[in-house]
């Protein structure tokens, strides 16, 4: 979501296996009749757009209508063109429907001016980090094997990949004849009438570009006798048993080696006559799977490629772009799909030249294609790199002085670092930033120098980059330039047509977004995939250009998995689409609807730095604690009525000790909140509201003032105590949910019942508390009362508590003076003491009185009083004495205070009198 242009790269690509790398979108291009042009060099036919009307207004903006109809650029042009075009049109529209449904969730930006990675000044800003980069010599052309998707035609980056942990690949067992014993090993094979070497691959199509055999140095050989047939093998020690298993016969171990006893051994290639395999040393093969030996391809694996560098092997490709075995690989395999067909016809080369052992199913990780869900393979092509090596040490010194969220998270950067010498960041693709390469038509030589790119940038900033197609040759490569390099010609050379990765695309939002060349992003957010992907490519180009870090904090979230903790997937139809949450589906019974808010309440609530589960039940509880919510903001939305802050408020030095108290939490509340939303721990904000609007609010200071709010005289200084508490209240709480809740913030908002100096809640700023709110003394008065109110309202669980009388019996001391502070008369209905305590009546005593019956209920318990951080430290024991009440039930409090059935107590009596 953070480089919305990059869904110009989500368009399908053509299927067919005719199609050249620059094939365009099948889907949206069927309208479209293909006809075969060919390129200069006479190879790959290029398919292109014939519809008249579309090629000759491209032709006309090109400025080529009139070339040649056997002219392949102009046909070209138009069909490159036209797939340009189709893909911005599919990204406005894909960007125009996620922005609205952003907005929906309560997102905010400036959705006006967003940033989109196909805008000209993005493309050329692009550009020159492409320049930069090449001019410090991190930018380089070579032959490597890298993933390659022969579904879509392109070379793919290890951030472009899902594994399919059920794919089923054929693996096979094969014999490599033994060709040149080893010299260390020859009076031990000497006994052996045929010797062949034991491997096992998953991708037996991989065979016929066989180069080597790979073997462990330090690891132990042994060469044994199979029962079945009495040939010798030669195959790791400690795969003897499981590999004599797997074959369903016995191995008769002769003799046993190291793996440096193989040297200067070679072994015949199994399907092509003629052909040598030398045994080779490297640190890659594994014990744990397999035969301990590795059939190398150079070609189609990294591990191979970097043995066949080393030892200065061929690492010919035998597979094209589509995945086919191409004429190199002889005619029993030209033209077949390694996948598919091609796969079947090695198995059966293996088989007639009688060295296939065993054909099984394996089920394994396998690498596919994000885009086309299909698999790909590994396949040596010449791709455009960035040389990683050289900048990763920087870079990983510098990602340890960013914030990780969760810190766990840096430990896999920093080995995926660790793991990443180079990055290939070009792609067979119809449409995207161009690599400003030339490539001279005869010799094929690259031609790219800063003057090219500095050119390339100037036109692409002006033009977009539709103008590498479209513009002729010598516009875009100045003849200068060419003389330089000894071509009179620029019309010797042609535009490479391999474009930047998308990965380069994204990671150079950095050089767009942020203002000045010394500027760092606060934070960068995505899933746990973008640790190999957008965060690593923009650290990766911001540490190449200019040696720091694009940003501050990285926040790594992981993937939403179904109610039961399965993996969501079109396939099992277990997928939950955001906007059938909010707004429900067709069937609302089945599928209701539960607003943007509980979507982000969830969100809020899980702890999204692991996988997190959603489905009907999760969706249904998050409702639930929103509804809770809301009963307490109406309460305190209810309570403010006629209240207003700026002329009715009570200064905290006045107000009830309870009022004070409520504030004191509310200020700790706001800085323990707000600390959590600087951690980003959302999770840990909703568990801090709920508490505090369940506990602290709803359960336990709503019902003390309750009394206070519905029978006090309006304007009373005691109720506008509460009053104020309550406005203070409903101000922090609100603020401390607008976050994760803006509608329902808002909403409240707009309902408050005073004057406002802001039209919304955000524009008003963040939670704003008083220091003088913070009375850590007032903790032991209210605690102490509250200790005596719960063995109060413990003694007469599910009573009504107005029914009854309390008496309080402390020693004389500290305990009783401050509970003196609630109560400093002997007995009273209406003091501060008896609010907290909820009854009809409290009597504050510091003796046990003779007259009390012996047979009443005396309730003991003690306190432990802290103040002065410490230095005050008495502990004081009480006793709860709970009476039935003695007067009548007033009919306007429930209080039974009143003198009878038919009058109302002397405070709500003074109260109506004042009406």
């Amino acid at each position: 979501m953070q480089h919305l242009g990059a869904l110009t790269q989500l368009l399908p690509r053509a299927q067919s296996p005719q199609c050249s790398p620059w094939a365009g979108a099948s889907e949206l291009t069927s309208k479209i009749t293909e006809v075969p042009f060919r390129c200069p060099t006479g190879k790959n036919p290029w398919p292109a757009a014939a519809c008249p009307s579309w090629r000759n207004s491209l032709l006309e903006s090109s400025g080529l209508s009139g070339a040649g109809s056997q002219d392949p650029r102009p046909a070209y042009i138009v069909f490159k063109n036209y797939s340009s075009f189709l893909a911005k049109e599919f990204a406005e529209r894909a960007i125009e429907k996620q922005k609205s449904a952003f907005i929906r969730w309560g997102i905010m930006a400036d959705w006006a001016n967003c940033y989109h990675t196909f805008d000209r000044k993005y493309e050329a800003k692009q550009l020159s980090i492409f320049h930069k980069m090449y001019d410090k010599g991190y930018i380089y052309r070579d032959y490597k094997p890298v993933f390659w998707s022969p579904s879509a035609n392109t070379a793919l980056a290890e951030a472009e990949l899902e594994y399919n942990q059920q794919h089923v690949s054929r693996s096979v067992y094969i014999k490599f004849p033994l060709l040149k014993s080893p010299p260390k090993l020859a009076s031990v094979i000497a006994g052996c009438s045929t010797v062949s070497l034991l491997i096992w691959t998953t991708q037996p199509w991989t065979v016929p570009a066989n180069e080597a055999i790979c073997y462990m140095p330090d690891s132990d050989y042994s060469i044994v006798k199979c029962a079945n047939t009495g040939e010798c093998y030669i195959l790791a020690a400690n795969r003897v048993e499981s590999t004599a298993a797997i074959l369903d016969t016995q191995f008769e171990v002769i003799s046993t080696c190291k793996g440096v006893d193989l040297e200067n051994g070679s072994c015949a290639h199994p399907t092509i006559p003629g052909r040598e395999s030398p045994f080779l040393p490297a640190n890659h093969v594994t014990m744990a799977k397999g035969t301990g030996l590795v059939h190398t391809a150079p070609a189609h694996g990294m591990e191979d490629y970097s043995v066949a560098s080393h030892h200065q092997l061929p690492m010919d490709c035998l597979v094209d772009e589509g995945g086919f075995f191409t004429e190199a690989a002889g005619p029993e395999l030209q033209n077949k799909a390694v996948l598919e067909e091609g796969n079947e016809a090695v198995i059966q080369m293996l088989q007639a030249a009688k060295s296939l052992l065993k054909e099984e199913k394996c089920v394994h990780s396998y690498p596919y294609d994000w885009r086309t869900k299909k698999p790909v393979i590994v396949r040596a092509s010449k791709q455009w790199f960035v040389n990683t090596a050289n900048i990763k040490v920087t870079a990983q010194e510098l990602l340890k002085k960013v914030k990780f969220i969760p810190a766990s998270a840096v430990n896999r950067m920093l080995e995926m670092l660790d793991r990443r010498t180079y990055w290939c960041i070009s792609r067979q693709r119809s449409w995207g930033v161009p690599i400003p390469v030339f490539y001279h038509k005869t010799t094929g030589e690259s031609l790219i120098n800063s003057e090219i790119i500095e050119n390339v940038t100037k036109i692409v900033e002006q033009h977009g980059s539709d103008a590498w197609w479209t513009l002729p040759v010598e516009q875009l490569l100045p003849r200068e330039v060419a003389a330089k390099v000894g071509s009179h010609d620029v019309l010797d050379y042609v535009q490479g047509q391999d474009v930047l990765d998308i990965w380069f695309d994204s990671g150079t939002s950095w050089a767009h977004v942020l203002e000045g060349a010394d500027q760092r992003a606060d934070l960068y957010l995505e899933g746990k995939d973008q640790l190999g992907g957008w965060f690593q490519s923009s650290l990766l180009t911001s540490v190449a250009t200019r040696k720091k870090a694009p940003y501050k904090t990285l926040v790594v979230h992981g993937f939403t998995l179904g109610e039961k903790g399965e993996k969501m997937s079109k396939s099992m139809g277990n997928v939950v689409d955001p906007d059938v949450v909010i707004n429900g589906g067709q069937d609302h019974s089945k599928e209701p609807p539960y607003g943007a808010d509980v979507l982000r309440w969830w969100v809020a609530e899980s702890n999204v730095f692991t996988e997190v589960l959603i489905g009907p039940a999760v969706l249904s509880a998050a409702k639930d604690d929103i509804n809770r919510l809301r009963n307490t903001l109406r309460f305190m939305l209810g309570n403010v009525a006629g209240f207003n802050p700026e002329t009715d408020s009570i200064p905290s030095s006045e107000m009830y000790v309870i009022d004070q108290y409520m504030l004191h939490l509310l200020q700790d509340y706001a800085k323990k909140v707000t600390e959590a939303y600087k951690e980003y721990d959302y999770g840990k904000v909703i568990r801090l509201l709920q508490a505090f609007h369940t506990r602290d609010l709803s359960n336990f200071y709503f019902s003390i003032i309750k009394d206070r709010l519905y029978c006090e005289e309006e304007k009373d200084p005691k109720r506008r105590s509460c009053q104020t508490a309550l406005a203070e209240a409903l101000d922090v709480v609100v603020r401390s949910f607008a976050p994760v809740l803006p509608h329902l913030a808002e909403e409240v908002f707009q309902f408050l019942p005073y004057k406002k100096e802001w039209e919304s809640v955000f524009h008003s700023g963040w939670i704003n508390t008083s220091s003088v709110w913070k009375k850590p003394g007032l903790e032991e008065v209210v605690e102490a009362a509250c200790a005596m109110r719960d063995s109060f309202l413990g003694s007469i669980a599910g009573k009504n508590a107005l029914e009854h009388e309390v008496v309080i019996v402390i020693d004389p001391g500290l305990l009783f003076e401050l509970m003196e502070t609630l109560q400093s008369e002997e007995s009273s209905s209406v003091s501060q003491l008896n609010e907290i305590m909820m009854a009809s009546q409290t009597t504050l005593l510091s003796e046990l009185p003779i007259e009390m019956a012996t047979d009443e209920k005396i309730i003991k318990g003690t306190f432990l009083i802290n103040l002065e951080g410490g230095d005050i430290r008495e502990e004081s024991t009480y006793k709860v004495i709970v009476l039935p009440a003695a007067k009548a039930k007033c009919l306007r409090c429930r209080k039974y205070t009143a003198d009878s059935l038919l009058s109302l107590c002397p405070r709500c009596t003074e109260v109506m009198a004042g009406k």
